[in-house]
Formats: C-alpha cells, sequence, structure tokens
C-alpha cells in the first residue's frame, strides 16, 4: 500500500508573519503604516487588469472579468488587493501568515457585503486550481523561494495565470526603499531585507525551475511628476506574469 505524502513544509517566515501582524489595526488607514500599499494598489490593479483582459480574452470594458473563475491572493495583509478581486466577480481565497491581518481583512470585506474565504497560512494551504494568483510584494518574505514558487505553481490551473509584484536588487530599491522610504516613515522600520530581493533574471529562472514560464514583465517605477506609474523602469520594483509551461 503506497503511503500518503508528507504535507508540504511550510514557507512561512514567522518574523515575518509577526512584523505585519502588528500592522493590521491601520491596514485600511490611507494615511497609516500602509500608506505606501495604497498608493501602489490602482498601479498594480491596472497592470492586473490588462493582464487579465490579454490572458482570457475578456472585454476592457466588462465590470466583471473574473466571473466564474477561482481566484487566490497569496500574502493578501488585510484585503487591499482581494476586495477588488471579488468585486471583479472572482471567487476569491485569500491566505496570509498572520492572524491579526485575517481578522481586519474578514471584519473589512464585512463591512463592504463580501465574501472572500480568508484563510491564516501560507501557499501551502491553497486548494487548486485557481485560474488567477496573485501575490503581490511576497516572495520577499518568505522562508524558501523555490518551495513557495512550486506551491503557487501546484495550485495554479493548467490555463491559469500567476501575477506577482517584488521589488528589485538594486543600487536604487536599497537607497529608496530601505534607506529613505524607512527612514522618513513613509514604511515601517524592518519592512525590507535588500539582501533578500530578487532581480527580474532571477525570479524568471526560479519560476522555470518551479514549471512556470514569465510572460511579462513590467517595471513599477515613481518619479516626482508622475508619481507611482507602469512602465519599462524596472529598477525599483517590478510586476512579472506567468503562466504553466
Amino acid at each position: 500500500m503506497a503511503q500518503a505524502s508528507e504535507p508540504p513544509a511550510s514557507t512561512i517566515d514567522p518574523r515575518e508573519a509577526e512584523h505585519f501582524g502588528k500592522l493590521a489595526a491601520d491596514w485600511w488607514d490611507p494615511k497609516g503604516s500602509s500608506a505606501m500599499l495604497h498608493k501602489l494598489n490602482p498601479v498594480r490593479l491596472k497592470y492586473l487588469r490588462e493582464q487579465i483582459d490579454h490572458h482570457f480574452g475578456t472585454d476592457e470594458h466588462d465590470r466583471r472579468p473574473l466571473d466564474g473563475r477561482r481566484v487566490a491572493d497569496v500574502g493578501c495583509g488585510a484585503g487591499l488587493l482581494a476586495e477588488p478581486l471579488a468585486r471583479l466577480g472572482g471567487q476569491v481565497t485569500a491566505v496570509d501568515a498572520a492572524e491579526e491581518n485575517i481578522a481586519a481583512a474578514r471584519t473589512h470585506a464585512q463591512g463592504q457585503g463580501l465574501e472572500i474565504d480568508y484563510r491564516v497560512g501560507g501557499v501551502e494551504g491553497l486548494d487548486g486550481p485557481y485560474a488567477l494568483i496573485t501575490s503581490m510584494e511576497v516572495v520577499e518574505h518568505v522562508a524558501d523561494v523555490p518551495a513557495f514558487l512550486a506551491g503557487l505553481a501546484r495550485a495554479l490551473a493548467p490555463d491559469g495565470l500567476l501575477v506577482m509584484s517584488t521589488p528589485n536588487r538594486t543600487t536604487m530599491s536599497r537607497l529608496l526603499l530601505v534607506g529613505a522610504a524607512e527612514a522618513l516613515g513613509r514604511i515601517p522600520k524592518g519592512t525590507h531585507d535588500w539582501d533578500r530581493f530578487l532581480t527580474p533574471d532571477e525570479l524568471t529562472a526560479a519560476l522555470a525551475e518551479a514549471g512556470l514560464e514569465v510572460t511579462d514583465t513590467c517595471g513599477l517605477a515613481w518619479d516626482p511628476l508622475r508619481g507611482l506609474h507602469l512602465g519599462h523602469d524596472m529598477s525599483l520594483n517590478y510586476l512579472v506574469t506567468a503562466r504553466r509551461l
């Protein structure tokens, strides 16, 4: 009789979970400790919508392009991205390592009349397949990057879409994200460890090892005139779209 395979080891870094759990109380405050995420969210959603329409062939004017599709948001925090995904029609499962974040997410979603399956845990708890998986600003915080990406690949449907964002490991990101942003209080101190950032080439190679093919990359840049915006400059932060090989 064949033995049951052991469940995959957790990719959660307890220190990271504790750090972000402490921010749960004001996660939804656009002027609070997560203010930068509130600024990032519309830009990320613009890119995400473009990739959804391109991949699934949906109309850009359709208000619910994810109707009938299972969606997972990994490392969801208090639900800043999970809620828009639900409004786009997705049947959303959202996971986060911090219990405090999930509690805040559930309370906020209830107040918005949204049904989202919030779960405490990591990528290992996903019960795919999912048509769409998002994981924004998460891979740089996990304990085991290859295992984390393998978990995303396992949960993704054969014709599914994966969209991620993460800081690039450059001099610019060290100066602005880790240095200036934390020193000026724009990001809580201790949020980032520059040595754990991945370059686009490193993430692309790691995704390939997990059986995923990168189909698009896009910079998430900032300048004084335009603020945060999508473009070719990936020196600070970038987004990646991938699918199963």
